[in-house]
């Protein structure tokens, strides 16, 4: 198989390695668990390492595969106090990417600095995180729309050390569902969902034999290219975030057409691997929550919120396939109480870094911090390595520009959703700016109403230019009822669309042909409405020039009414001889097509008429 001869050069250099081991430190015991139930790799090392050297010990390597670092997400080494299985607690300590001397350049070493020199004989236990993403690849990479979702994940049997391991285990928690297959060890077992493998006992340092492992993942492969947040302070009681999301589907891409019709009305075509709704837990006591797309806003949410947690639940337009993408905006409101405090004179924001998403990778996560207008000594406290810049926003009411703190970090996990802080001066005078900048806007307004009020600048209602400027009004008026009427058509064109799409979902025929007979209903009594609005215009002076629009946008509707009843009556007359929804679409396929133009058409008229 191609992808195991990308491991096969490790077994190259084990014996050039061997003689650069760090001697000092061994690893009495190491059980490794890595959870594939998501698109998001987490595997914890539970180890035990002791000083078998002479030297005291201030640091313990860590060694990853480079094609196995880049995608390295967050990694978090704890260090267990207290001896047995009771722990008396848990410390962070500082782990850092650092460059041994004699090593060789295909492996990423981290360095966790331990709290005190570990002394001969001596022993710790540490608990490391390593948060991985991009490490499943699917394969096949392209699937249709009825396929589950296969995906490869690639690791080592045996832990990759720098130092001796006595004893090692490895397990593997799958989401369940097919496994094509497996590398097998005479002591590989496969049990509920869960590969393990070992225990090995004496491994020398570097030990390596490739383990891949074939299997269904139909986890959403959620993943933002970029994400642009906006948290915005208002000293006036109030913290607005905005979240930009350029969102894809990093899943298998799907090959083939997509049928809206077997996506609603079959199971077994639904699309195993694809969403339809997002999850985003927002902070407590969140507020005025919008969500929009780039066509405008969308009412296809669900909301719950308490004092303890608030979750927001939101449906795209279209469900998410593999490869496909959405470009969507969130925005809400936070009590400023909650996350603005003073510390030693300076004030402190405290809050999230990372997306509010449920298992989201961000490739390029933009955090823009907006501060208020007259801040000054900006720093910032982030619990990871971050780009920091600075930049100027101006907004309603700035003079000078509201500084703006720009933190910019590739390969954001949920594990960075971490609080960060953000200190800066500000006067409590400057809040006075704004106000005064009001009132004395306001005052000038009133004064300018008073002279206009007292300035006679009426025109004589006798004069020609008087009387033209009424007959230009009344045919504003009346060209606007037609796009009013119009509309209303429309309207009643998309009722009568979603009555079939109803039918393709109930198969109520029945329903179908009622929703006909209330259509045609009022169509009739609109274009009745619409006669006499079309005759004053075809007969007044003032409307010449846009009558040829007029009468061609009151044509090319009648002309979608025929259309659309033509369409609907070959729909339903399929159902009645129940034909597949395949052929139902061949049918109706050159109708559809017309019908689109000549929409297109009439909202080109539409707007025509709107800029007039």
């Amino acid at each position: 198989m191609a992808m195991v001869s990308r491991f096969a050069f490790f077994l190259l250099w084990i014996s050039v390695l061997s003689s650069t081991t760090h001697s000092e430190l061994v690893i009495s015991r190491i059980d490794r668990r890595v959870d594939l139930s998501s698109h998001i790799v987490r595997a914890l090392f539970s180890m035990k390492v002791e000083n078998v050297g002479s030297k005291v010990v201030s640091e313990v390597l860590l060694a990853f595969p480079n094609m196995q670092a880049k995608n390295l997400a967050a990694i978090k080494t704890l260090y267990n106090e207290g001896r047995g299985k009771v722990k008396a607690s848990s410390v962070s300590l500082p782990t850092a990417v650092v460059e041994p001397e004699g090593m060789p350049p295909e492996l990423t070493f981290y360095s966790v600095s331990l709290p005190k020199g570990l002394e001969k004989g001596g022993t710790v236990s540490l608990d490391v995180l390593a948060v991985f993403a991009h490490s499943l690849q699917p394969f096949p990479e392209e699937i249709t729309q009825a396929d589950g979702q296969l995906v490869v994940y690639q690791d080592s049997a045996y832990y990759l050390s720098p130092y001796t391991v006595k004893v090692q285990t490895l397990g593997i928690r799958l989401p369940g569902g097919r496994v094509e297959s497996y590398t097998k060890f005479p002591n590989a077992k496969l049990v509920d969902s869960e590969i393990t493998y070992g225990p090995f006992e004496n491994l020398p340092a570097f030990s390596y034999s490739p383990v891949i492992v074939h299997f269904e993942n139909n986890y959403p492969f959620a993943v933002a290219h970029e994400l642009v947040r906006e948290i915005e302070i208002s000293h006036w009681g109030n913290v607005q975030i905005t979240e930009h999301y350029n969102l894809v589907h990093g899943g298998a891409k799907t090959k083939g057409g997509f049928s809206r019709l077997d996506y609603q009305a079959r199971s077994s075509v639904r699309g195993a691997s694809s969403f339809s709704h997002l999850i985003f837990r927002l902070p407590p006591r969140a507020h005025s929550i919008y969500y929009r797309d780039e066509i405008g806003n969308i009412s296809t949410s669900h909301f719950w919120g308490d004092s303890r947690k608030t979750q927001l639940e939101i449906e795209p337009r279209f469900p998410i396939f593999g490869g496909w993408k959405t470009s969507f905006t969130i925005g809400y409101g936070l009590p400023l109480q909650d996350f603005l405090f003073k510390v030693d004179g300076k004030r402190m924001l405290n809050i999230t870094f990372g997306s509010p998403m449920d298992e989201v990778i961000v490739d390029n996560l933009i955090v823009k911090v907006v501060l208020p207008e007259g801040s000054n000594g900006i720093s910032a406290s982030v619990p990871f390595p971050t780009k920091q810049g600075e930049e100027i926003k101006y907004s309603h009411l700035d003079i000078v520009g509201r500084p703006v703190l720009v933190l910019e970090k590739s390969n954001v996990v949920p594990e960075h959703n971490l609080y960060f802080q953000v200190y800066y001066h500000f006067n409590n005078l400057s809040l006075l700016g704004e106000p005064m900048m009001l009132i004395s806007g306001f005052f000038l307004l009133f004064v300018a109403c008073i002279v206009y009020m007292h300035t006679d600048m009426s025109i004589s209602k006798s004069s020609a230019s008087y009387l033209a400027k009424i007959q230009l009004e009344e045919v504003q008026a009346t060209v606007q009822q037609i796009q009013n009427i119009i509309n209303q058509c429309l309207a009643v064109h998309d009722k009568l669309d979603a009555s079939l799409r109803d039918l393709s979902r109930t198969g109520d025929v029945q329903s179908c042909k009622i929703a006909r007979k209330t259509a045609d209903a009022q169509l009739k009594e609109l274009v009745k409405e619409l006669k006499p609005l079309v005759t004053f215009l075809h007969h007044s002076p003032q409307a010449s020039h846009i009558w040829p629009k007029v009468e061609e946008l009151v044509a090319k509707e009648k002309d979608m009414q025929e259309k659309m009843f033509l369409r609907h009556s070959t729909v339903v007359d399929c159902f009645e001889k129940k034909l597949g929804g395949r052929e139902i679409e061949n049918r109706v396929a050159s109708q559809q097509q017309k019908l689109a133009a000549l929409r297109q058409e009439v909202d080109d008229l539409l707007e025509f008429l709107d800029e007039i």
